[in-house]
């Protein structure tokens, strides 16, 4: 007890205080909202587009009741947090729960552990996301402060889309034909589209601006199935955070970021009085690809400036120019200070090599050609190592936890079933799907694992955003072309970025190492959602260890039902 209270002192001496709870009330409903010319319902929640964004310090616990009024199954992700122990509430559908039913509710309650920075929040389910989706932002803990000068002003800026169709259809109708999806009708920034789009010229985010005063951007791409060049017209970005991990600081002129990425950049006002466009448009690697090529716009706006003055517009790169988007991501580097450790294993004990990218398979037979509107008169599809991606109807974490029988098989291949040259110009005809399955790996607790993700061209190369639910990773190592073990001696194991999502190269390859100290079952796949629905997906259980701080945590008596 003494050494207790001499801790609880030595604490509040250094200003650290312990976590408090924070209670929110989530309700997933439909509304009507105007934009570019048409009028529409959407599914938000509480009304708002995007939603709530939730503050929280580093320790907090977080309680968020979730309450599903719409005539759709429900889930939301907490997109980066790690979730230690508490596996239940992470949120992917039948992946760690099942879906909150109509007019049920769930509590999501879970406590932020050793991170801080900007993450988001979004349903998991049906392409949901589009429009439900938030801000998730970890401030420091009382009385520590960041490793960069205090900004004037924080500011959260939401990347998504607005959609004149329903979403529910497009993926139906993509599944349905299997073809490739159609795309949304505009970006937005907050939730507006900007003025470069007809009907829009109001529906602008305006950030007020002091000369002289640094603020701090807090970025988050919740767009779909599109990656993003950003720039602030005349103004140098200083990167400071990505996937709420900080970095080295380096000073651009464009940022890049994957859908499902988060990143903290600081601006200065200090150019002219004026109005400058914030700017973002795609990134398409792949070949071939229908994508949104629209620009959306907010306005950097200085408060002397009149706001008749028309806005200048930044330049971005072209939609499918890799360069600056290698030469941006090979900057990402983690800050490795006492204050902000790095712990990159040192030495593997797991080596794993997944495939991931596009494929086609053979059109059924006796089916329509209506259903064989992808390559070749087949139908999209997508894998890693060859195994297409089956949601089951029960929860893969319910069936390890209870030993249910059936829901899932545990032989998920560390390597390709199919080895082939991955990257090569000649492989259009390859069908490489080798069954559609849940399958998953299984890792022991406390593994230092090495995965290499390859992409692949059997469709087209193209940079895919790969995302690792319950935990981060360090990117030690990315190229192009087929990886070899010979480039294992180029890894950076000295401060690799930290990061949750990764967008592997187009026709490339990315080096993540891990440590398996997070028990629970886990979900990987590609953030574009279009990918994911395809099949570009696996999961992995993470075994307990010894004893209870090692050990997944009972599940909640509310844990939805299937």
């Amino acid at each position: 007890m003494l050494l207790l209270a001499i801790g609880i002192v030595l604490a509040l001496a250094q200003g650290v205080q312990a976590g408090v709870t924070r209670h929110y009330n989530f309700t997933i409903q439909s509304h009507k909202v105007s934009k570019l010319c048409s009028t529409k319902h959407i599914i938000s929640v509480n009304r708002k587009f995007p939603g709530p964004t939730i503050h929280l310090d580093e320790g907090d616990r977080v309680v968020v009741k979730v309450t599903n009024r719409v005539p759709h199954n429900m889930t939301i992700h907490w997109h980066g947090v790690r979730q230690l122990r508490s596996a239940w509430f992470d949120g992917p559908a039948y992946i760690t729960q099942c879906p909150i039913q109509p007019n049920q509710t769930f509590t999501y309650n879970f406590t932020v552990t050793e991170q801080r920075g900007t993450l988001w929040w979004h349903a998991h389910i049906n392409w949901l996301r589009a429009t439900v989706h938030g801000a998730f932002i970890i401030h420091p803990k009382p009385g520590l402060g960041y490793p960069f000068p205090k900004p004037e002003k924080e500011v959260p800026l939401v990347f998504s889309e607005w959609w004149k169709s329903d979403v529910f259809k497009v993926v139906k109708q993509a599944l349905g034909t299997g073809g490739g999806p159609n795309i949304s009708d505009a970006f937005t920034i907050n939730g507006k589209p900007g003025p470069l789009y007809n009907c829009s010229s109001q529906d602008v985010f305006v950030l007020n601006a002091l000369p002289g005063k640094t603020y701090l951007l807090r970025l988050v791409n919740a767009v779909l199935n599109t990656e993003l060049f950003f720039a602030i017209a005349n103004h140098t970005l200083t990167v400071v955070e990505a996937d709420a991990g900080y970095v080295k600081p380096f000073n651009t002129n464009v940022v890049v970021i994957a859908p499902g990425q988060t990143m903290n950049l600081l601006v200065t006002a200090n150019q002219a009085p004026g109005r400058y466009f914030m700017a973002a448009h795609s990134y398409e690697s792949g070949q071939n690809v229908t994508f949104d090529n629209t620009t959306v716009t907010a306005i950097f706006q200085y408060q002397q400036a009149s706001s008749s003055s028309p806005p200048v517009l930044p330049p971005l790169p072209f939609f499918n120019d890799t360069k600056p988007v290698t030469a941006f991501n090979n900057k990402l580097r983690k800050l490795a200070t006492p204050e902000d450790p790095i712990a990159v294993p040192q030495t593997v004990d797991q080596h794993l090599f997944f495939t991931v990218g596009l494929a086609v398979e053979n059109c059924p037979p006796g089916a329509s050609n209506k259903t064989c509107q992808g390559p070749n008169g087949g139908r999209f599809a997508a894998s890693v190592n060859n195994i297409t991606f089956t949601v089951p109807t029960t929860a893969i974490l319910q069936a390890h936890y209870f030993n249910t029988p059936g829901v899932y098989s545990t032989d998920f291949p560390f390597s390709p079933l199919v080895k082939f040259n991955y990257t090569g110009p000649s492989l259009k005809n390859l069908n490489s799907i080798n069954g559609t399955r849940t399958k998953v790996a299984v890792l022991p607790y406390g593994a230092n694992v090495e995965l290499i993700l390859q992409d692949t061209s059997i469709v087209t190369t193209e940079s895919h955003p790969i995302h690792l639910h319950g935990y981060n990773f360090y990117v030690v190592g990315t190229g192009f072309g087929n990886y070899n073990s010979s480039l294992a001696s180029t890894f950076n194991l000295v401060d690799p970025p930290e990061r949750n999502t990764i967008g592997v190269p187009v026709g490339g390859w990315a080096a993540l190492r891990f440590k398996t100290d997070n028990p629970g079952a886990w979900f990987m796949h590609c953030h574009l959602e279009i990918h994911q629905s395809w099949g570009l997906d696996t999961a992995f259980i993470v075994n307990n260890g010894k004893g209870p701080s090692q050990s997944l945590q009972p599940p909640p008596a509310d844990l939805p039902k299937c």
